[in-house]
C-alpha cells in the first residue's frame, strides 16, 4: 500500500515539473519563441552591418577622393566636365522604327 501511495505521488509530482517544463511562462514555448526572435533580430543585424559597411565606405570616398564626388554630380545634377562633350539619346516615338535594319525594311516596303 506504501509503494502505491509512493508511486502516484512521484507520478503527480513527474506531472507537476512536465506541466512546468511545457506549458508555465518560461517554459518550452517561451524558449522557443525568444530563439526565433532572437534569430530575426540576428538577421536584421546582419542585414543593418552590411548597410552600415556601405555608408562607411560611400563617407570615406566623399572624403578622400574626387571620383565618387564628380560621380554623384553626373548622376544627381547631370554636371559635365570641362573637356567633354553632352550626348542625348533620344528614344523614338512610339511606331517608328527603332535600328536601322527595321528602317530600312520599313522604306523597302510598299
Amino acid at each position: 500500500m506504501v509503494l502505491r501511495i509512493v508511486a502516484v505521488l512521484l507520478i503527480l509530482a513527474l506531472g507537476a515539473l512536465q506541466y512546468r517544463l511545457w506549458l508555465s511562462p518560461n517554459g518550452m514555448r517561451d524558449v522557443s519563441r525568444t530563439d526565433a526572435a532572437i534569430e530575426a533580430q540576428s538577421r536584421e543585424n546582419a542585414r543593418l552591418a552590411e548597410r552600415n559597411r556601405t555608408l562607411a565606405a560611400e563617407v570615406r570616398d566623399l572624403k578622400e577622393g574626387r571620383a565618387a564626388i564628380e560621380e554623384r554630380a553626373r548622376t544627381d545634377l547631370g554636371m559635365i566636365g570641362a573637356s567633354e562633350t553632352f550626348f542625348q539619346v533620344v528614344p523614338p516615338a512610339p511606331g517608328q522604327p527603332q535600328s536601322e535594319e527595321e528602317r530600312r525594311t520599313a522604306q523597302a516596303a510598299p
